[in-house]
């Protein structure tokens, strides 16, 4: 099923976050929980309403094999998204030393840290925040949990964290 046929878009494109959470077969509760937890990041309209774009189902699915399957945590996806390399991708110049304002805590994405946006459509827009699905470190976990018993996930999961394929 497309995502034009299963949730009904508004202006601009924006789909509305009940569609979205029906579309996966979850609730909103839990892509608010999702978005407290810094892992996605909704367009929300001046009175508070979240919406997703047709582009943001990918991230959301990933983010739900990586709970369901691979047996993730939150911490554990955020430090998989803290290994990003922002300072390429956004081109700042500080090759992540301990210098640079945005990467201070190094078991979080860099979009959590609010000095790297200033505003809302910045960040969800930002280009780190948008790479998070093709980053390599979540697609080998996923590869790998596929074939695995859940007993042995954990063991599997600190490799990958910790870069050892």
């Amino acid at each position: 099923m497309s995502v034009e046929q299963s949730a009904p878009t508004v202006a601009n494109g924006k789909i509305k976050i009940g569609a979205v959470a029906k579309h996966f077969g979850i609730s909103v509760d839990l892509l608010r929980l999702y978005e407290r937890e810094g892992l996605i990041i909704p367009i929300k309209s001046s009175k508070g309403t979240r919406y997703f774009m047709e582009k943001d189902y990918e991230w959301i699915g990933t983010l739900l094999h990586l709970v369901r399957d691979a047996r993730l945590n939150f911490a554990g996806i955020r430090h998989l998204l803290a290994l990003l390399p922002c300072w390429q991708i956004q081109g700042c110049g500080f090759e992540k030393d301990r210098s640079c304002p945005v990467t201070v805590d190094g078991a979080a994405p860099c979009w959590t840290n609010r000095e790297c946006c200033k505003s809302q459509i910045q960040c969800y827009d930002c280009a780190v925040y948008r790479s998070a699905p093709a980053c390599q470190n979540l697609k080998a976990l996923l590869v790998k949990s596929a074939g695995l018993p859940r007993k042995t996930m954990a063991s599997t999961t600190l490799g990958v964290a910790a870069g050892n394929d």
